[in-house]
């Protein structure tokens, strides 16, 4: 039985309730003293012995009540502690001022590879086998920044908290290790919390349900994958929804801008860098994009602007799935899938001599084109109800329409910018306009390039051909949804119905 005693402090009262149990001669197995209480645990101590027990333990001055427990409360702080270190998935270890390990979850004995009874008491340098980085511990108080060990093989960065007496000596510290592809789960389900499936891909068209087929299918596929399509078509959406509906959904997903970094910060956000590497890095090295996304998918957008040096090192990753980090010399492995994304024409560059030909060969293995937005005008209108809704979200606003006018202007518009531009068009005329109804002038798309290739510079032109075409098809999509049949719009432009109907079929119009 395990019992409360209850008391008004004074000296010597401890002693004079442990010598009334000695006096009944009770076998005591458990003391914890802790005033106003004393916790007592008797295994022989019945229900009958404790009311004898109390009546006598009231006869010492300050006793003011015993009752019985459950558990004694140190017994209790071991077992909610031992629950919370099996708990944590990152190996934590206890130290004392000595670098001596104390205490270490399940996590840390695993990852040592040592059993339990002898990680305890074993010292951190033999444990890291990196006596300079033990030593720095202990010497600065275990107040290092965030540094990079190796246990069991296994490379990990580890943080630090010292412990302190209340005169502020330190006399110990909790290390916590993180594994680098666990950091990677962390960041990227904080980063992605909101990314969804093939759900997200907004649209009807048969080009957008063809795509989402496509790409479901792909997506099952664990090879790489190259996305074509101009900006703002949405690449980056699909990179996701492709990790979604892949065996990698509940593994790290990440992104790396190959034209928004220079060579030389796009190699170490990429395979990271060794310790020492270059003025300014972190004493023990920070790991890459690919030891962050293990086990995952990774997203290089804009792959043909990666310069040939960082070519050859993907190039080398993709052929075996191994890398050095800038600055290193051990090899390493990642278990990445590769999905990568241009709007640029890579085979010409590859005949240009600016991307390399193997290198497009082990990306090119699955492919998906996106159509942009002028070859899919059915859901230009949708897209826009969609995003007018969420920018009167965002605004605070009350619903708003488009007005007929302002529905006609978005389906001329030639969207040079795609889905994002369109987006970006709705949200300015809800900010901006104080009108229950979106109108032409609030779309402000004067300054864009229009359906009728008026808006086109000089450059843009290719050929004859392909400006008139562009013509040609911006007026259809234009004139159609105010003559929607191939004979209403024949009679507008007092042109043949056979005629109209080739051409429509020809740009996709109406179909």
């Amino acid at each position: 039985m395990r019992i409360d005693v209850y008391f008004s402090d004074r000296v010597g009262i401890a002693q004079e309730i442990l010598a009334t149990l000695a006096r009944r001669a009770l076998d005591v197995s458990a003391v914890e003293v802790d005033p106003p209480h004393v916790y007592l645990e008797a295994p022989a101590l019945s229900a009958l012995d404790l009311a004898a027990l109390r009546n006598e333990l009231f006869k010492v001055d300050g006793v003011q009540s015993v009752d019985e427990l459950d558990m004694l409360p140190g017994a209790r702080r071991r077992l909610y502690l031992d629950a919370l270190l099996a708990s944590q998935a990152d190996p934590v270890l206890a130290v004392d001022g000595r670098g001596v390990v104390m205490v270490a979850n399940a996590a840390a004995v695993n990852a040592s590879g040592v059993p339990e009874p002898q990680l305890v008491g074993m010292s951190l340098q033999a444990l890291t086998g990196d006596a300079q980085l033990a030593q720095a511990l202990i010497g600065q108080g275990y107040r290092l920044p965030v540094s990079e060990v190796q246990i069991g093989g296994e490379r990990y960065l580890f943080e630090t908290v010292a412990l302190q007496e209340p005169s502020g000596t330190v006399v110990g510290a909790v290390l916590t290790l993180h594994a680098p592809h666990r950091i990677g789960e962390r960041l990227s389900a904080l980063q992605n919390y909101s990314a969804g499936g093939f759900e997200t891909i907004l649209g009807q068209s048969p080009a957008i349900r063809q795509l989402k087929q496509r790409a479901a299918r792909m997506a099952q596929v664990d090879a790489p994958l190259l996305i074509r399509g101009e900006t703002g078509t949405g690449k980056e959406l699909v990179a996701h929804a492709c990790h979604a509906g892949s065996r990698r959904r509940d593994q790290p997903f990440f992104a790396l801008n190959c034209a928004a970094l220079p060579e030389s910060l796009a190699e170490s956000e990429l395979f990271g860098y060794a310790p020492g590497a270059f003025t300014g890095a972190l004493r023990g090295g920070r790991p890459g994009l690919l030891e962050l996304t293990d086990g995952g998918t990774l997203f290089l957008d804009e792959v043909g602007e990666m310069s040939p040096y960082l070519q050859a090192k993907l190039l080398r990753f993709l052929n075996d799935g191994s890398f050095r980090r800038v600055g290193g010399e051990r090899e390493q492995k990642a278990d990445v899938r590769i999905i990568s994304a241009t709007h640029r024409a890579l085979e010409d560059m590859v005949s240009s001599g600016s991307f390399r030909q193997d290198l497009l060969f082990r990306l090119d293995v699955l492919h998906l084109n996106l159509p942009p937005l002028r070859e899919r005008t059915e859901d230009i209108l949708p897209l826009a109800q969609v995003f007018l809704e969420r920018a009167c979200a965002q605004t605070g606003r009350s619903r708003v329409r488009l007005s007929k006018a302002a529905g006609t202007a978005l389906l001329a518009n030639l969207w040079l910018g795609n889905v994002r531009q369109l987006q970006n068009v709705i949200f300015r005329a809800v900010t901006l306009s104080g009108a229950p109804v979106i109108d032409t002038a609030d779309l402000e798309l004067a300054g864009s390039a229009t359906a009728d290739g008026a808006g086109l510079a000089d450059d843009e032109v290719e050929s004859l051909d392909d400006a008139v075409a562009g013509f040609e098809r911006g007026l259809l999509q234009r004139l159609f949804p105010q003559y929607p049949s191939s004979r209403k719009l024949a009679q507008r432009l007092l042109t043949s119905h056979s005629a109209i109907a080739i051409r429509l079929r020809k740009y996709g119009i109406g179909v």
